[in-house]
């Protein structure tokens, strides 16, 4: 089994950090939210607890947080003001916010040549995901049902256009992913039923891949373009097909939402 998760905080936040009419906040969501680290914006607790606390609900040992250099509140609050009871957690430094495949290098030159799970900071999976994924030692993603997203959670059908569509063969392995369709593609079909919601088990040979992907249109390297350049190169990769909601924390009107579904939880990181 994956005992270690890497959880993807270095981005920029740039919808968290954007003005929208309607969102409630108080102050100190407000203020979180001008900084754009969503996984520092409380809900209660810091959201990134309640990530961990999922993860160690799923028997993960060890998580290493992906952050920037200047990401010092998010240091200074996992290492000194609330360090986690039920997991080991290690920090690596991603010094530009390159993309997503970058982070997984920067992670991987901490966590070394074993499997690992790859997640966002802004989504809360469910422990069920954690676990099926981190059952074997390969390399693989956890499909979402996209109706199971818009009814079970805080997604609209609008916001799926921008997740990845994932081609799922008959056995259960990943054949292709379609980055954020938009229009191109008939959301209502059963060619788009399998959502990715950039949730990962990541091996040495697709940490290679992430080394080796050429840089996208928007000047990053993608993680879901090197897990394509590893399919190409016969890496197999496996899809846990699963109908449970995720909550996303992208914008500021996600946070009353947000808030809601997790209710009266209580983390335990």
């Amino acid at each position: 089994m994956i005992r270690t998760a890497v959880i993807m905080a270095r981005g920029l936040g740039t919808r968290m950090r954007r003005a929208e009419a309607g969102a409630t906040l108080d102050a100190t969501q407000a203020a979180a939210a001008e900084t754009g680290v969503k996984g520092m914006i409380p809900i209660r607790r810091p959201f990134l607890e309640y990530v961990v606390s999922a993860l160690a609900d799923a028997g993960i040992e060890e998580v290493v947080l992906v952050i920037g250099p200047e990401h010092e509140a998010m240091r200074q609050h996992f290492m000194h003001e609330a360090p986690p009871q039920r997991v080991r957690l290690r920090f690596a430094v991603q010094e530009e916010p390159l993309g997503t495949a970058n982070a997984v290098t920067a992670a991987a030159d901490v966590v070394g040549e074993v499997p690992f799970l790859v997640l966002n900071a802004d989504n809360y999976y469910p422990v069920e995901a954690y676990r099926l994924l981190a059952a074997e030692g390969s390399a693989g993603t956890v499909a979402f049902d996209r109706d199971a997203l818009v009814t079970g959670g805080n997604v609209d059908p609008e916001r799926v256009r921008a997740f990845a569509v994932l081609d799922v063969g008959s056995d259960d392995m990943l054949r292709g992913v379609i980055e954020k369709p938009g229009d191109t593609l008939d959301l209502a079909s059963d060619a788009a039923r399998w959502v990715g919601m950039n949730l990962w088990a990541i091996t040495p040979a697709v940490v290679r891949a992430c080394r080796r992907v050429a840089k996208s249109p928007r000047g990053e390297y993608e993680l879901p373009e090197a897990v394509a350049l590893a399919l190409q190169e016969g890496i197999p990769v496996r899809a846990i097909r699963l109908a449970a909601p995720v909550l996303d924390l992208s914008r500021r009107s996600d946070i009353s939402t947000v808030a809601e579904h997790l209710g009266d939880m209580e983390p335990r990181p």
